[in-house]
């Protein structure tokens, strides 16, 4: 026969044998589930990824993560990669003679007519190539803050060890951003350009490489593409997935040959007007 208690001057009755008489000795019924404990609780909230602000959609959680930000660097940078070899044999047409730079100085500027107006073309170039160069800065330096807050706390006030490649695309990329205003303020507007005459690349150029600083200025920074283009686009196709040894390593020997090539390419034509074989 089942026990009965009787709870004060309430009157209350409990069976021993009932369900609830456990609960009521302080023991957890087996289908209870026990609230997690603080501890418990953060960790959960630290393992949990954060949510995107606002709710926005794919391209802000690509933007916003870290590994998103690396495959914009690299897709932003093989951009800028395909105009480089393109913008570097449009310049050897500098040792064929003036007409042969001029004629494709104004090819460019008419490609595609009728169907784009003149000068249509360099233009979608331009505003392209602007896109990728500031999503490729932009990149960086939201990456590079990032790692700067990664790092242990008790490191902070301590100068940090990077490596060569690091410290060179970092220095490589202020070196070319400050290059690229003054190679467009030299050669397409003209403003510091001694000559600066529209419509006659070839003028401007011997004209330009006549000067020491300009030569100065351009071997510098031509020497710092290279860098960039050796550490960058291995860097890109590691972060685009190509791991396998036998790739990687064609990979890692294609980005030497063409910092190799570009580097040469470029120097060739301040040097091709210093040594009076461009005049």
């Amino acid at each position: 026969m089942a026990t009965t208690a009787t709870t004060g001057t309430t009157g209350t009755t409990q069976t021993a044998g009932s369900p609830g008489a456990g609960t009521a000795a302080g023991q957890q019924s087996p289908g209870a589930q026990q609230a997690p404990t603080a501890k418990q609780a953060q960790r959960n909230q630290r393992a949990r990824p954060p949510a995107p602000p606002g709710g926005g959609g794919f391209l802000r959680t690509l933007w916003g993560s870290t590994i998103g930000k690396k495959v914009v660097m690299a897709v932003s940078g093989l951009v800028m990669l395909a105009y480089l070899v393109a913008h570097m044999l449009g310049n050897l047409k500098v040792f064929f003679g003036p007409g042969e730079m001029n004629g494709y100085a104004h090819w460019l500027r008419t490609f595609g007519e009728p169907v784009l107006h003149y000068e249509w073309f360099l233009w979608v170039v331009r505003v392209v190539l602007l896109a990728a160069v500031v999503l490729h800065g932009v990149s960086a330096y939201q990456l590079s803050r990032r790692d700067i807050a990664a790092r242990p706390v008790k490191y902070q006030h301590k100068r940090q060890r990077t490596s060569y490649a690091t410290r060179t695309m970092r220095w490589g990329g202020i070196i070319l951003t400050l290059f690229i205003v003054w190679h467009l303020l030299d050669l397409t507007t003209g403003t510091v350009n001694p000559r600066g005459q529209s419509g006659h690349p070839y003028e401007n150029i011997v004209a330009a490489f006549r000067t020491w600083y300009a030569n100065v200025i351009y071997i510098v920074a031509m020497l710092a593409v290279g860098l960039h283009i050796r550490h960058g686009f291995w860097s890109a196709a590691q972060t685009l997935g190509v791991t396998k040894p036998g790739t990687a390593r064609v990979l890692k020997a294609t980005s030497n040959v063409l910092a190799l090539v570009l580097t040469l390419g470029f120097l060739s034509v301040p040097l091709g007007v210093m040594t009076g074989v461009v005049n």
